[in-house]
């Protein structure tokens, strides 16, 4: 029949299938790595998190911590998992797959490695609100200043959404002009806190630390629940991201208005990471690294949000368990200053790698 077909047409339908078939082939092989490499950092974030769960003043072994996860063991051991440190845990995964989440969206959006909201300056502004609210007006409220970051990492999304847009948002100008207005910013919060009581610049830099200490049950409700709408909505434009990437031409042959679904993307990727910083303050350079180690993992041809939010928990899991080793062995670090110096490192070999593939 492809032969027939190719005498009348000469058009070698043969070959174009074979290509097809390929193709095919190639995308079973990606999903089935993706599937087993995201099924790998799950097994390592709940490992990670129970071993967390065993490190402390008051130290348990592995058996101890199941049993009181359980619901047995002696009463002081499982008030010790179940009520101190099992919300740590959660908030471990939890907010680092939010933070994949967020990262994967605005690499996805501006098709650039280093595209992610830390970078780009929206952990900037919510930590700007925080400063805003505890220094100037003089709330310390635990809500009050969640709130404040959550609105602050929006408020600042809007507003570098909108000097980047010139008959659209491109990706390049978006993260340039991000990072111009995290540098203003800074400059606003360092002011603040030099101008500041001891006590309160003291505040609110454990605040810019970044640490799941301060995370209780109290706090781990809202989180779960803002969470969970977040990772519904992105479910939602899941498909309307993936042809972003090809183009805006292309989403728009599909049927994708780019204009109406970009905006709702970005108030997704913002929401998730200034959710994060809500609860936890910021934490930097997990959004960054996430999605691009996922993809590297499972040689995937795209970023992958379920690959994301996957490696992020993973990564944040990792950071608290060695918190909490170095408290131990030497005095109490927050997770964030952990995960920025190998952050740090990450952003160094990845600006190396592009450099020399551009060259």
């Amino acid at each position: 029949m492809n032969t027939r077909l190719t005498q009348e047409t000469g058009i070698d339908f043969g070959y174009r299938s074979h290509r097809l078939r390929i193709a095919a082939l190639a995308a079973l092989r990606w999903s089935a790595r993706s599937a087993t490499v995201n099924a790998l950092l799950v097994l390592i974030a709940v490992v990670l998190a129970v071993l967390a769960l065993g490190i402390g003043d008051f130290p348990l072994s592995p058996a101890q911590v199941v049993a009181a996860l359980f619901g047995q063991g002696e009463e002081f051991e499982r008030m010790i998992v179940t009520e101190w440190r099992l919300p740590v845990a959660i908030a471990a995964v939890m907010l680092g797959a939010l933070l994949g989440i967020g990262g994967a969206i605005f690499q996805s959006l501006t098709r650039n490695p280093i595209g992610s909201p830390d970078v780009i300056g929206f952990d900037a502004g919510a930590y700007t609100a925080v400063v805003v609210t505890v220094l100037v007006l003089g709330t310390k409220h635990y809500w009050g200043v969640a709130t404040a970051a959550l609105i602050g990492g929006l408020a600042t999304a809007l507003v570098v959404y909108l000097l980047a847009y010139r008959r659209g948002v491109q990706g390049f100008r978006l993260i340039i002009v991000g990072i111009a207005v995290s540098a203003m910013l800074g400059s606003v919060n360092v002011y603040l806190v030099t101008r500041a009581e001891i006590t309160d610049a003291m505040s609110v830099g454990f605040w810019a630390a970044g640490s799941l200490s301060r995370v209780s049950w109290e706090g781990l409700v809202p989180v779960s629940v803002g969470g969970a709408v977040i990772v519904a909505a992105v479910v939602l434009l899941a498909p309307a991201l993936r042809q972003l990437e090809l183009g805006d031409d292309a989403a728009l042959a599909q049927g994708v208005g780019a204009q109406r679904s970009r905006p709702l993307l970005l108030v997704a990727g913002v929401a998730a990471t200034a959710l994060v910083t809500a609860a936890a303050g910021p934490i930097g350079f997990v959004a960054l690294s996430a999605p691009q180690l996922a993809r590297r993992l499972s040689r995937a041809p795209g970023v992958s949000v379920v690959s994301a939010a996957c490696m992020g928990a993973a990564l944040l899991s990792c950071a608290h368990a060695l918190s909490l080793l170095i408290s131990e062995a030497f005095r109490p670090v927050p997770v964030g200053v952990i995960t920025v110096c190998l952050g740090g490192l990450y952003l160094i070999w990845l600006l190396i790698r592009e450099t020399r593939r551009s060259i």
